[in-house]
């Protein structure tokens, strides 16, 4: 390791050091997790798999949306948004899933972290069911014809997908999206939040020349036209 990926850690640790020390009770151990939460049930136990069955592959081939987790070889995390109809994954078989990379904004840092360290996680959603699916397991970025092709939309085929070794699946219950509402817009939440994506890019990139109508009309040409 240089000495400048030695000091950046260093930096990044005592960061997280201070941003840590304003908590003054912090659970530290995995007994102390049992002691506090409990233990799971024999069902919670059994739910996980190793490899998808039919309720698994039947899920994923309704679901539009997708979150996807990875990490790079520097420890950094990152979540990112998989989202397409009718279903945004395909199952290869009860062990492989492929999912296309379409048009994005060309950061790649999903990409980037798979090709370091070959880890991924996935939570499947399906609108209006409160059920998710958890999948754990490597990731490689593909440029396989065989599996892209039959991806293609609008006569256009994915440049790159990745592709899923399934390692642990299983079935989240539905208490978090139903304490969240997500799938109905309620009298609790008022009216939905105001939300200008353009006007957030002009303040927080403070690029010299960027203004905000222009920049709102490129975003929605993009979501118009360059979906795919």
């Amino acid at each position: 390791m240089s000495c400048q990926q030695e000091n950046k850690l260093t930096v990044e640790k005592e960061l997280q050091v201070v941003s840590i020390e304003r908590f003054q009770r912090i659970v530290t151990s995995a007994d102390e997790l049992t002691e506090l939460l409990g233990s799971p049930s024999e069902s919670g136990r059994k739910k996980q798999l190793s490899e998808l069955d039919g309720h698994m592959k039947a899920f994923i081939a309704t679901s539009p949306f997708s979150l996807l987790g990875t990490v790079g070889s520097d420890g950094r995390c990152d979540v990112s948004p998989r989202g397409d109809l009718p279903n945004v994954g395909k199952v290869l078989d009860s062990r492989t899933l492929a999912i296309p990379d379409w048009q994005g904004n060309r950061r790649v840092d999903s990409l980037r972290n798979i090709i370091q360290t070959g880890r991924i996680g996935l939570l499947f959603m399906t609108p209006g069911l409160g059920e998710t699916l958890r999948i754990n397991g490597r990731a490689c970025v593909i440029r396989d014809a065989a599996v892209l092709a039959p991806m293609s939309k609008h006569g256009k085929q994915p440049p790159v997908g990745i592709g899923v070794e399934v390692e642990e699946c299983f079935f989240q219950c539905a208490k978090a999206l139903i304490r969240s509402k997500l799938w109905e817009w309620t009298a609790e939440q008022s009216d939905p939040p105001s939300f200008d994506f353009a006007e957030i890019l002009v303040d927080q990139t403070r690029i010299e020349g960027l203004e905000v109508e222009p920049l709102r009309e490129q975003i929605e040409e993009s979501y118009k036209n360059r979906l795919y």
